[in-house]
């Protein structure tokens, strides 16, 4: 009896019973000096750098372009046909005023089917969108006023687009500096996106 007291004592690993919520269960140990430590295997744990923060900060940016370009980009490609329908018509028209009583009527008719819409756009979005026009038509929003209503009020719109951060006479850059819309503006037109 004394040498199977001895033997038990003197042994280095022990199974011990644990109590986690009322269940019992069985748990290697280790017996240090007068101590024993419970021996429990855990789950690898993952540790990640704080850059990655960094992008999902970028993923939200890129959904929320998203968004904004697929608000955006319709309002693009109805400009673009009613512009290219308004040039074929005034190319048919010959006197000036024939010409200006046309934009004044196309103008109204616009702003009747599109102004509410267009006024709930966010800042950004009037910002892609103006970039987009120039996408869709081959001219800067500015050249597109100079061209049907004077330079006289392409300077006052432009002054007003200031104000609010726009620029009408942005230029759309699709190799540079708006390659990430146009990536997006194609996986619309694709569908994927």
């Amino acid at each position: 009896m004394i040498l199977a007291s001895a033997l038990l004592f003197s042994a280095r690993t022990v199974c011990a019973q644990t109590d986690t919520t009322g269940n019992w269960g069985v748990t290697s140990g280790v017996i240090r000096g007068a101590d024993t430590i419970p021996m429990i295997n855990l789950p690898e744990i993952r540790v990640y750098h704080a850059q990655n923060y960094e992008y999902l900060f970028l993923k939200r940016k890129y959904r929320r372009l998203i968004y904004n370009v697929k608000k955006a980009y319709p309002y693009a490609k109805i400009a673009a046909g009613r512009l290219k329908e308004l040039d074929r018509q005034l190319a048919l028209l010959h006197g000036e005023k024939e010409r200006k009583a046309y934009i004044e009527t196309a103008e109204k008719q616009i702003m009747e089917e599109f102004e509410q819409q267009v006024r709930k756009l966010s800042i950004t979005q009037g910002i892609i969108l103006v970039k987009l026009i120039d996408r869709e038509t081959g001219r800067t929003s500015y050249q597109v006023i100079k061209d049907l209503k004077g330079g006289f009020t392409a300077f006052f719109w432009q002054g007003i687009a200031r104000i609010f951060g726009n620029n009408l006479k942005a230029e759309y850059d699709p190799e540079r500096q708006d390659r990430v819309i146009e990536d997006i503006v194609q996986g619309i037109e694709l569908g994927f996106i």
